[in-house]
C-alpha cells in the first residue's frame, strides 16, 4: 500500500511539473536567431546529454535495485562481494573523468570562440550602438547616426552589432536570449558585446540582474529589420522633435517605470563617454584608451586597474 502511495505521489509530481512548465511559454534560449545563440544552445544540449549519461543509469538503478532485492523476493540471500571489484571501480572513476574532460574541452573552446568582445566577421561593417542602463529603462545611442531611442533597439538583420555598455545606476545585465551572450552593464565602467541576427524578427530584450523597484518592467523590444526598413526607421527617428542633450538626459536619469518608446533626432557628441566619466570613469580613460585594457575589464572592481 505504501508503495502504491509513493507511485501516485510521483505521478502527481510529474503532472504538476508539466503543468508549470507549460505556463513558461516558448523557451527563448532554445530558439536562437543568431550564430552566437545557436552556438550557446549547442553547448547547453551537449552538457545535458553528457550529464544524462550518468543521470539515466542512476534513475534506472533507483527503480531496478529496490525491485530486484526487495524483501518479498524468494530465492538466494543477497550477499554482495565488494572487495576488489574492478568493474565497479572503472565505472565509478573512469566515466565521470571522461565526462568532465569532454565538458572542460567543450567549454574552454566555446568560451574563447564566443568571446563577447570579439567582433563578428561577416565582411559587413557593424552597426555601433551605445547602451546605457537607467532606472528603469534602456537608452540606446547610435553614435554614427547621431540618433537615440529609449526602450527600443532597432537594427538590420545579417549585420553585426557592436555594443558599448554602461550603467547610470546600479549594475544590470543586458540580454537578448535569442541572440545570445548576457553581459553586465556597470556604473563608471564599459563592457562590450558583439551580436548578429540571422533573420528579421522581434526579439525580447531583458535586464537579468535585479535592480530595484522597476526591475520587472525593464524590458525592451529588439527589432531586426531589412536594410531598407532600417534606413526608413532612421529617417523616422530624425523627424522626432526630441533632442538628447545633457539637460534632457538628466531628466531621463530620474527613476521611472514602464517608459514608452521615445525617439531622439540628435544626440550631444560624446554623451556616452560623458556618462562614463560622470559615474566614475577616470577622465583620461576614453574609448580609445579602453582598447588597451583587459577584455574582462567588467570583472575588475577598479576600472583603471591594469594587469
Amino acid at each position: 500500500m505504501k508503495r502504491i502511495r509513493k507511485l501516485i505521489l510521483a505521478g502527481l509530481s510529474l503532472i504538476g511539473a508539466a503543468l508549470l512548465l507549460s505556463g513558461c511559454g516558448q523557451l527563448l534560449l532554445f530558439n536562437p536567431k543568431g550564430p552566437i545563440g545557436e552556438a550557446e544552445r549547442f553547448v547547453i544540449f551537449a552538457a545535458i546529454a553528457l550529464m544524462l549519461l550518468v543521470v539515466i543509469p542512476v534513475a534506472i538503478m533507483n527503480v531496478w535495485f529496490p525491485w530486484r532485492y526487495r524483501a518479498a523476493r524468494s530465492g538466494d540471500a543477497y550477499a554482495p562481494k565488494w572487495n576488489n571489484s574492478l568493474k565497479i571501480e572503472v565505472v565509478v572513476w573512469l566515466v565521470p573523468a571522461i565526462i568532465v574532460t569532454i565538458l572542460g574541452i567543450l567549454v574552454w573552446e566555446t568560451t574563447h570562440r564566443l568571446d563577447p568582445y570579439k567582433p563578428i566577421e561577416t565582411g559587413v561593417p557593424p552597426v555601433r550602438i551605445e547602451a546605457v542602463s537607467l532606472d528603469w529603462k534602456w537608452l540606446f545611442i547610435y553614435p554614427e547616426l547621431n540618433i537615440a531611442v529609449v526602450n527600443q533597439l532597432v537594427f538590420p538583420a545579417k549585420v553585426p552589432l557592436s555594443f558599448r555598455l554602461t550603467s547610470a545606476s546600479v549594475m544590470t545585465s543586458f540580454f537578448i536570449p535569442q541572440l545570445g551572450s548576457q553581459i553586465y552593464a556597470m556604473g563608471g565602467m564599459q563592457t562590450q558585446l558583439n551580436l548578429l541576427a540571422d533573420e528579421p524578427g522581434t526579439y525580447a530584450g531583458q535586464n537579468q540582474q535585479y535592480s530595484g523597484l522597476g526591475y520587472s518592467g525593464m524590458n525592451f523590444k529588439a527589432i531586426a529589420t531589412s536594410r531598407e526598413e532600417f534606413d526608413a526607421w532612421v529617417q523616422k527617428v530624425r523627424q522626432s522633435p526630441e533632442v538628447l542633450d545633457l539637460t534632457r538626459y538628466e531628466r531621463l536619469e530620474t527613476p521611472s517605470e514602464k517608459d514608452p518608446v521615445t525617439l531622439f533626432s540628435s544626440v550631444d557628441p560624446g554623451l556616452f563617454d560623458t556618462i562614463l566619466v560622470k559615474h566614475g570613469m577616470p577622465m583620461k580613460m576614453n574609448s580609445t584608451d579602453l582598447k588597451s585594457e583587459p577584455q574582462r575589464m567588467h570583472m575588475h572592481p577598479n576600472p583603471s586597474e591594469k594587469n
